[in-house]
């Protein structure tokens, strides 16, 4: 059995209409992909395997854009941006910068992020806060910033661990730095000082704004259309922040995190028209709220359920939505998650399929591809009516298998993880 990392890049479809895969959870940030050629079977073994490749330690899946795949890893004490061609996995270039972090759980202290490619431009940030921008062509560094440093972020339990967004010209990132003065002694006494997130300038590195008084969390900013408007969205350690992307200014807050201090908000919003879907894993569950341009309002929500009632448990793998239902992994422990299918407009349960593990998804036109910690590959179809598997298969891949499957350019691409 592997020992180490591990990229795996299997055969996922063929023709000239794949599409890039070029931030976290795809090209829309909601784990979906339009790509017309991909195939939604597969022979009893699986797709043909092309290609693997040892990593370093992290927790950062790929991104793929231009032909070429981008991973962010650690290899000792420093931190490694590769840019691979992702037909050979030949490496084009690679930039290093030296890290000293250490996660105090015990867990991989490699990267969590991962890279973001926004034309010409690569962006990295690592799990002390530094963030980086590189030229796609050739790996020269173009600006660099120490976010904890600058902003006086107070160490997360499990590092920085929110990627960044790309919105014209500005990149926006969770920060959630804090006041001048002594660290607090934990999250419950933390505040914030205005920059639970930042708009910084692409080019240049330079603040543009900042907005929200919330810490970060694990959830990543997105940037979605919602009553003809681009609108933010971040799920911060307090709850869902609503912003304008480009002005920087807050347009509504709904708090939301469990009254414990292990509390994590780590699985990104879901949109659907005028409905936003936020989910957690600890006490509440989930909400649906309705955002009319000017008011949020619930629509439905789990708090005050019972467990056992409670619609959906999100932990750290956001969900899947196609036609009006939400699939996805709930519970906070591995060993209760099950898959289940939950109705956007009413949180009504449609099926369960129980004790299947903590899974990540993707969803490439109106298929899911499910990939099991453990390494099990699933093509599941959206069906509300029961749990419906079309192919399956097992990737050896270490275990365990943590960052969500990427589906681009042609190619599957499966991170397995080695201790």
């Amino acid at each position: 059995m592997r020992t180490v990392a591990v990229l795996m890049v299997l055969s996922a479809c063929a023709g000239a209409n794949a599409a890039d895969w070029p931030r976290f959870l795809g090209p829309n940030g909601d784990g979906t992909t339009t790509d017309k050629s991909f195939t939604p079977s597969w022979p009893q073994t699986g797709p043909k395997e092309l290609w693997t490749v040892t990593l370093g330690i992290g927790y950062a899946p790929p991104t793929v854009a231009g032909g070429k795949l981008f991973h962010f890893d650690r290899f000792g004490g420093t931190n490694r941006l590769t840019c691979r061609d992702a037909g050979t996995r030949k490496e084009l270039w690679k930039a290093e910068f030296p890290t000293k972090y250490e996660d105090q759980y015990g867990f991989e202290s490699g990267p969590r992020c991962c890279p973001v490619v926004d034309r010409d431009r690569v962006f990295v940030y690592d799990p002390e806060g530094v963030l980086v921008a590189y030229a796609v062509a050739d790996g020269k560094e173009l600006w660099k910033l120490d976010t904890r440093e600058k902003y006086r972020v107070r160490p997360n339990f499990f590092g920085v661990a929110s990627t960044p967004w790309v919105e014209g010209d500005t990149l926006i990132v969770a920060v959630g730095g804090s006041p001048k003065g002594p660290a607090p002694a934990d999250f419950l006494t933390a505040k914030s000082d205005g920059t639970c997130l930042i708009g910084f300038d692409v080019a240049t590195g330079q603040e543009k704004w900042r907005c929200g008084d919330d810490l970060a969390s694990y959830a990543s900013p997105t940037v979605v259309t919602m009553n003809g408007k681009r609108v933010g969205l971040y799920f911060a350690r307090g709850g869902l922040v609503g912003f304008d992307p480009v002005a920087g200014k807050p347009l509504f807050r709904h708090p939301w995190r469990a009254r414990i201090l292990e509390s994590v908000n780590a699985a990104n919003p879901l949109v659907s028209g005028d409905r936003i879907l936020i989910s957690e894993s600890y006490q509440y569950g989930s909400v649906c709220l309705r955002w009319d341009g000017t008011t949020l309002s619930e629509v439905w929500t789990d708090k005050g359920r019972d467990r056992d009632e409670i619609a959906l448990m999100a932990h750290w793998c956001t969900p899947i939505l196609h036609d009006g239902h939400v699939y996805g992994c709930s519970s906070r422990h591995t060993t209760d998650a099950d898959l289940r299918c939950v109705e956007l407009a009413t949180g009504s349960v449609k099926w369960i399929q129980k004790r299947t593990r903590w899974h990540t998804l993707a969803k490439v036109n109106d298929t899911i591809v499910a990939l099991g910690e453990g390494g099990e590959v699933k093509l599941l179809k959206p069906n509300p009516q029961k749990y419906e598997e079309l192919a399956a298969f097992e990737a050896d891949l270490p275990s365990p298998a943590w960052a969500p499957p990427v589906v681009a350019e042609g190619k599957m691409y499966l991170r397995g993880k080695g201790k």
